[in-house]
Formats: C-alpha cells, structure tokens, sequence
C-alpha cells in the first residue's frame, strides 16, 4: 500500500476548528454563495483553483459541474484544474493566483499577499474571496480525509 499523500485534517482539533468557523460565519456564507457578492463563475474558479491545489475528487467533481450550470467552458475547467488560469478572464486573475498560492501554503500567505488582493478588489471583496477559499479548503480536507480512511481501510485500493 502507498502513502496518501493529499492534504487531509490532521486531527480532529483542525477539524473542528473549521467547523466552528463555518458555523460562526454562516449568514456570511451563505450571503457570498447564494447572494452572489462575488459573480459565481468567478466563486467557481476560486473553488477550482484551492481544489486542483488540494487534490480532492469529490469537490473537483461537484464544482466542475457547477462551473458548467454557470456557463464556464469544459476547456476552462479542465485549465483550472490542471492549474492553468490563461483562460480566466484578466480582472480575476490576481483573485486566482493568490487563491493558488493560499491553498499552496494552508492560508499562511503573509500580509504582501493579502494587500495585493485588497488593492485590486478592496477590503469587502477581499474578504469574500478569502471566505470561500476557506469554505473549499474545509470541503477538500474532509473529503480528503475520507479518502485517506478508505485508502487505510482497503490497504490501498479505495480512495485514490
């Protein structure tokens, strides 16, 4: 059996602490998901875009086929999710590299990053943007997660 090797919660503490922060900020995502204060194509290549970093299946799957129902080409969803932003329209692209860069680094982007992103959308925006990397990076670790238990469980048949 191989070693899983996708981003995964590393104890249950990790977990729940972004369970409490999902929780916490509920109307505020709900707002930014169902409101659209962010455009939705533009809300599905940020999930992409944490999600090709992540690794997770199970949300490369559910966001590939709401990207569609936006209108986003299969070539651009196939792109994002080989990392590539080329296609993505230029007003998102420093949206896109920061929420690649986030994901590489588990948020830790340092206060350079973050300024750019708040000098290119403001403040209001910016902290959408980092509310749905948030949202997807707590989606990929628990899916991941599965995975990682399958993987176990089946000595390394399920779970990929």
């Amino acid at each position: 059996m191989g070693q899983f090797r996708k981003r995964t919660y590393k104890s249950l503490s990790g977990f729940l602490r972004d369970l409490r922060f999902l929780f916490a900020n509920r109307r505020r995502i709900r707002h930014v998901m169902r409101e659209k204060s962010i455009d939705p194509r533009m809300r599905e290549r940020l999930m992409l875009a944490v999600t090709q970093v992540n690794e997770c299946r199970f949300c490369s799957r559910f966001h590939s086929r709401l990207a569609l129902t936006e209108g986003m080409s299969p070539d651009e969803i196939g792109a994002l999710l080989q990392g590539e932003t080329g296609a993505c329209p230029s007003a998102e692209l420093t949206a896109l590299l920061y929420a690649q860069h986030w994901a590489d680094v588990e948020g830790d982007t340092g206060l350079d990053a973050r300024n750019r992103l708040v000098a290119v959308y403001g403040q209001s925006v910016a902290d959408d943007i980092e509310l749905v990397l948030r949202v997807i990076k707590a989606g990929n670790y628990t899916g991941n997660t599965v995975d990682c238990l399958l993987h176990r469980v089946s000595g390394g048949r399920w779970g990929g």
